[in-house]
């Protein structure tokens, strides 16, 4: 008997830990809405966005589960990122992830980044080691100052920036939901939760959100069809 009771209190403890929401996610407790009302063009599908730093610790412990998730959203999402930029406008870190994202090169660098800047320790903060680091995992030299030095890439960048202005973002890692919603494992995790469960718990707000982003999206579609077909 004795060992059934602590059995149903390590469960009960487990399920006020686990980042699981009794009710949907509160507004201004799990995600903040954002005063913008400008929805991101993506037809059908929910825009959702997350602005990362490669030196940030958080961001490279939330990107497996992050990378997961996206491909479980599938056709639902319209997923990017942003990287923040961390030591000004020409950062390092954030004019690589754009130059990489022109050349469509992202795939198969991204997660060496993380790895060799978290696990394997090395300074990855200059255009010079960040640029040696990229030709030895296989990023052609020559096109990558090409794109590096282009007028679209430091336009992004610029965008980039803009972005993160307009949403009013200060730390990293933050998600953006139709242009609407912002959450993080900060917002969305609990006091005393370990990382895991912050980041679990953000999950569960993003899925939440999305789903009432294609909800409300789907309300809107039809008064918008009905206005062009009027002006027709």
């Amino acid at each position: 008997m004795r060992f059934l009771r602590l059995l149903l209190a390590a469960v009960a403890l487990m399920a006020s830990t686990s980042g699981a929401f009794a009710a949907e996610p509160q507004n201004g407790v799990d995600y903040t809405t954002l005063d913008s009302t400008a929805r991101p063009e993506t037809g059908k599908k929910v825009e959702v966005v997350e602005f990362f730093m490669y030196s940030c610790p958080h961001c490279n412990a939330l990107e497996p589960l992050m990378s997961e998730w996206v491909k479980k959203q599938g056709d639902k999402i319209a997923f990017r990122r942003v990287h923040m930029a961390f030591s000004g406008p020409a950062d390092p870190q954030a004019h690589a992830y754009v130059t990489l994202e022109a050349m469509g090169k992202l795939e198969g660098v991204h997660e060496k980044l993380f790895r060799a800047i978290h696990v394997d320790r090395q300074r990855l903060n200059k255009d010079d080691a960040l640029l040696d680091f990229l030709v030895k995992n296989g990023v052609d030299k020559a096109k990558y100052l090409e794109f590096f030095n282009s007028f679209a890439v430091q336009t992004k960048m610029k965008r980039g920036a803009a972005l993160i202005n307009t949403y009013k973002l200060t730390s990293a890692p933050s998600i953006v939901i139709d242009g609407r919603f912002v959450t993080s494992p900060s917002q969305a995790g609990r006091p005393g939760q370990s990382e895991p469960q912050s980041q679990q718990a953000t999950i569960q707000v993003m899925d939440a959100l999305v789903a009432k982003a294609a909800k409300e999206g789907g309300k809107d579609a039809a008064p918008a069809a009905a206005a062009k077909a009027v002006k027709k």
